[in-house]
């Protein structure tokens, strides 16, 4: 129970003391006419007493009548924890949450570049629903709608862990507005596209661009792919790790993106020579590398990776170093496919325009990525109809939900066969038919 006490007056005086000359018919205590007055003491749910200075008695007794209300309905706050800083919160978080090696790099990124600028040195019963509605606004200037949910989910998850902690008395993001997600289709690459960007690249880069087209591989697993998982016998190549390249520090392996990322993908025969034909004049290369593919950061240790695909030095290849090469291969594949479209068109004006269809310039979009590679592959896979199953499991999706919300626009619509379905059933039994055909006459 939270109980009142005057700091200025002694509760039980001795005979000797002197009255208060401000106060009749009380007697000062050493701290008289020093600080707030008025003190609220509490045992917590742990049983440590805690005090709380008030000026005047009606504030003092207000919070006394909240905290037995808050105590006795469970949803006691400690104030002195409130003033634990966001980052500080927000560490302990870091901490503790269970994240894939790729997803540590993006809560970095985020917490770092983002969120820890703008609200990290708050502290966290401070921050208000209208300061994350606000950091939502600011950021949506900078971030694409989808990045910026994923931030959001972060600082959502923060808040979270100090309320669950007894920190603040409700999450404050409860109720905060987002942009509305972004509604565009992906819209393959076209074959020829994805030729002009194969031929583009140089040498010990080209089969990494077509293994990506013809497996649909992600970017990292491409590049911590080994030598021991290509089966050239069976035309297979196994996904067992990824690298991941962070913004500070040094590329180390990682287990893939999910558990359904293990995964084992039949390869089309021509990119499986093609890749034959690369390690004969670039074979593998053994790159001294942190293995991280244990989740237990005890098992971690540095091996030598004997990886299909370096850079142009021996090296696992860097995420940012990768993004340069990229840029390097638009322009080179658009200069080409602006040739082929300009040659092509002169073919068609010396035939004197003919019915056929007027050449189209093809061009890499302006916001492609090697991840473009993997919907192409994809969008090869639906367009020979295959099942949304079957284009998870190549794809290592953890569900079927992820697959359909990506390409359901890509699947080709099916015949109308809901009436064949029924007369294949009908059929086996048509006397039901004729006889309700009987009875339906009769009753006209």
């Amino acid at each position: 129970m939270a109980t009142v006490y005057d700091t200025w007056h002694k509760t039980h005086p001795r005979p000797t003391d002197k009255s208060c000359r401000e106060h009749k018919g009380k007697y000062p205590t050493a701290d008289h006419g020093k600080g707030k007055r008025w003190q609220v003491r509490h045992r917590d749910p742990s049983g440590e007493q805690r005090k709380l200075n008030f000026a005047r008695r009606a504030d003092a007794d207000a919070e006394a009548s909240r905290l037995d209300n808050d105590l006795n309905r469970g949803a006691y706050i400690d104030p002195a924890l409130g003033k634990e800083t966001f980052r500080e919160v927000g560490e302990r978080w870091r901490a503790s949450a269970v994240h894939g090696s790729s997803t540590v790099e993006r809560v970095d990124r985020a917490l770092r570049l983002h969120i820890y600028p703008i609200l990290g040195d708050g502290a966290i019963a401070g921050v208000k629903t209208s300061d994350i509605q606000a950091w939502v606004k600011d950021r949506s200037k900078v971030l694409a709608p989808s990045t910026l949910r994923v931030h959001y989910s972060y600082v959502t998850a923060i808040f979270r862990v100090a309320e669950l902690d007894r920190q603040i008395p409700f999450n404050p993001t409860k109720g905060v507005k987002l942009p509305p997600p972004p509604r565009k289709e992906i819209v393959p690459l076209a074959v020829e596209v994805v030729a002009a960007l194969v031929d583009a690249a140089p040498g010990w880069y080209r089969v990494l661009l077509l293994l990506a087209a013809a497996s649909g591989l992600r970017q990292g697993e491409l590049f911590g792919l080994e030598l021991a998982n290509i089966d050239f016998k069976r035309g297979t190549v196994q996904v067992k790790q990824q690298v991941v390249g962070p913004d500070r520090g040094e590329p180390y392996l990682a287990p893939p993106k999910t558990h359904e990322s293990y995964r084992t993908v039949p390869v089309a025969k021509p990119a499986m020579d093609a890749l034959a034909a690369h390690l004969e004049k670039y074979p593998a290369r053994r790159v001294d590398i942190e293995d991280r593919t244990d989740p237990r950061p005890s098992k971690w240790k540095r091996r030598k990776a004997l990886l299909v695909f370096t850079n142009e030095r021996g090296e696992a290849i860097r995420r940012a170093a990768w993004a340069s090469v990229w840029e390097t291969l638009v322009r080179v594949a658009d200069k080409a496919l602006r040739k082929q479209y300009e040659s092509a068109l002169k073919s068609w004006e010396r035939r004197g325009r003919p019915t056929d269809a007027e050449p189209t310039l093809r061009q890499v979009p302006n916001d492609a990525t090697m991840h473009d590679l993997r919907h192409f592959y994809a969008s090869v896979l639906i367009k020979h109809r295959e099942s949304v199953k079957t284009v998870q499991k190549r794809l290592g999706h953890a569900k079927p939900s992820i697959t359909l919300n990506t390409y359901t626009h890509l699947w080709p619509d099916e015949e109308d066969t809901t009436r064949a379905a029924i007369e294949a059933v009908l059929g086996v039994a048509p006397s039901m038919c004729s006889q309700a055909a009987k009875t339906s006459g009769q009753a006209s």
